[in-house]
């Protein structure tokens, strides 16, 4: 494994050090862009289901997701095109979205 564990700047979003390596979500360079969509409550780590709610739908409907989780909630990237459809289909399965800096989701 690499010795780097933490990358520097202001820019990233998440860091997962793994056993195969370090994971880093940070702004894109590139033109693919994904959108955050960020899980408004936070939930015991005992709970389950919360996680699959989200990326249930999202599944169903053919929308690809990147998920990261954190001890607070968690953040799962769709792809900037679909957000609209992103958006309705979780409404459709209940959740309530709104926009604010980022999109939450409960």
């Amino acid at each position: 494994m690499a010795d780097e564990t933490v990358v520097g700047g202001d820019d990233w979003v998440a860091q997962v050090r793994a056993p195969e390596g370090l994971t880093v979500i940070r702004k894109a360079d590139s033109d693919e862009r994904w959108v955050g969509l960020y899980g408004d409550d936070a939930h015991d780590l005992d709970v389950t289901g919360m996680l699959a709610a989200v990326v249930g739908p999202l599944a169903d409907a053919d929308i690809s997701v990147f998920v990261a989780s954190t001890f607070h909630s968690d953040l799962v990237l769709v792809p900037e095109a679909q957000k609209a459809t992103a958006v309705g289909v979780l409404e459709a399965a209940g959740h309530t979205v709104r926009e604010a800096d980022q999109i939450r989701i409960s």
